[in-house]
């Protein structure tokens, strides 16, 4: 009785987690249309970070709780989700597009962006010590590296506005826009209580790792407003909306939704997770500069390849989960 109330639990905070995420993402980019930011812009950032939310507070949630496994797993599960599943989808629905700034800046700041996590679990092979850790200040450096991020979006906005470049008509006004994003933000946070504890206790009854429940039914959950989002722009053929949305998410999840809550909370230690974890999220990110830097748009052949990929290394960890059971 016990697990279905927590089953019950967890899909009311992922409603909650949804809904809220649809008013953050629906009120922010209202916003951004009434101070005239383009759609590029407001795919890197407002969608981005709106969609983000729910990680960030599944993971502050999740530290707070001192539960580290969580954390890291909404972080790689969604970054990994967020590319191979939503972009492979997204390509089986119109092949992507993807313009040339896009190829040439922010893929390769997101690949860095990646690799730069790969260092901060790598403490025990570079520098001699003991275990593996993340520290404050590596939390620091990834808010720093956010900085500037947000400074390149800030010197893009003002290009743009430089270059009169046409916004859409904002769907509401201010008020009512700001409105919906405080409602978004209470709806995110509030849910992502649910699904952490529920998430969390279900875990322990059915004897499956906290790994495996992060990259898997957290992962899942919180990227849900990144799916709906993904193939809502896909089939409008808003290419620019669709793959801003995911870079911003996947550098948004490492610097803000993993680095602030360990510069807040202190130092974590990976302790359950494998390398292969890390290494499948920098080869997605990999894979997507790969199949983007030819020029032409992402077929759906391509696409079909992320989801095998996708696939099978969700195929292994369970697998491996069931195993261990």
């Amino acid at each position: 009785m016990d697990i279905v109330l927590q089953v019950l639990l967890l899909l009311f905070g992922f409603v909650i987690l949804i809904k809220g995420a649809d008013w953050l993402v629906s009120g922010a980019s209202s916003v951004a249309s009434n101070f005239k930011v383009s759609k590029q812009l407001i795919g890197l950032t407002i969608v981005a970070f709106g969609t983000g939310a729910p990680e960030l507070a599944v993971s502050i949630s999740s530290l707070a709780g001192g539960n580290s496994d969580m954390l890291l797993g909404n972080v790689m599960g969604s970054n990994i989700l967020n590319i191979l599943l939503l972009i492979g989808i997204a390509a089986l629905i119109s092949p992507i597009k993807i313009n040339k700034n896009t190829i040439s800046k922010e893929l390769p700041l997101l690949l860095l962006t990646s690799l730069g996590l790969v260092f901060l679990f790598l403490d025990a092979a570079l520098s001699g010590a003991t275990e593996n850790l993340i520290t404050r200040s590596d939390g620091m450096v990834c808010v720093l590296f956010f900085a500037i991020f947000l400074y390149y979006i800030i010197a893009m906005t003002r290009k743009n506005r430089k270059e009169k470049k046409k916004v859409e008509k904002p769907k509401y006004k201010l008020p009512m826009s700001f409105l919906l994003v405080i409602l978004g933000l209470v709806g995110v946070v509030a849910g992502s209580q649910f699904v952490v504890n529920s998430a969390s206790t279900i875990a322990g009854v059915i004897g499956i790792s906290d790994r495996l429940i992060a990259l898997t039914v957290v992962a899942f959950g919180t990227s849900l407003p990144e799916l709906v989002t993904t193939i809502t722009a896909a089939r409008r053929g808003e290419n620019e909306l669709l793959v801003g949305n995911i870079i911003g998410s996947n550098i948004f999840n490492i610097c803000i939704v993993l680095g602030l809550p360990v510069a807040i909370f202190g130092g974590i230690k990976p302790e359950s997770f494998n390398m292969i974890d890390v290494v499948m999220m920098v080869a997605s990110a990999a894979l997507l500069w790969f199949v983007a830097r030819k020029g032409s748009p992402i077929s759906k052949k391509e696409g079909a390849i992320m989801l095998l990929v996708f696939t099978a290394y969700y195929g292994y960890i369970i697998a491996n989960a069931v195993t261990a059971i």
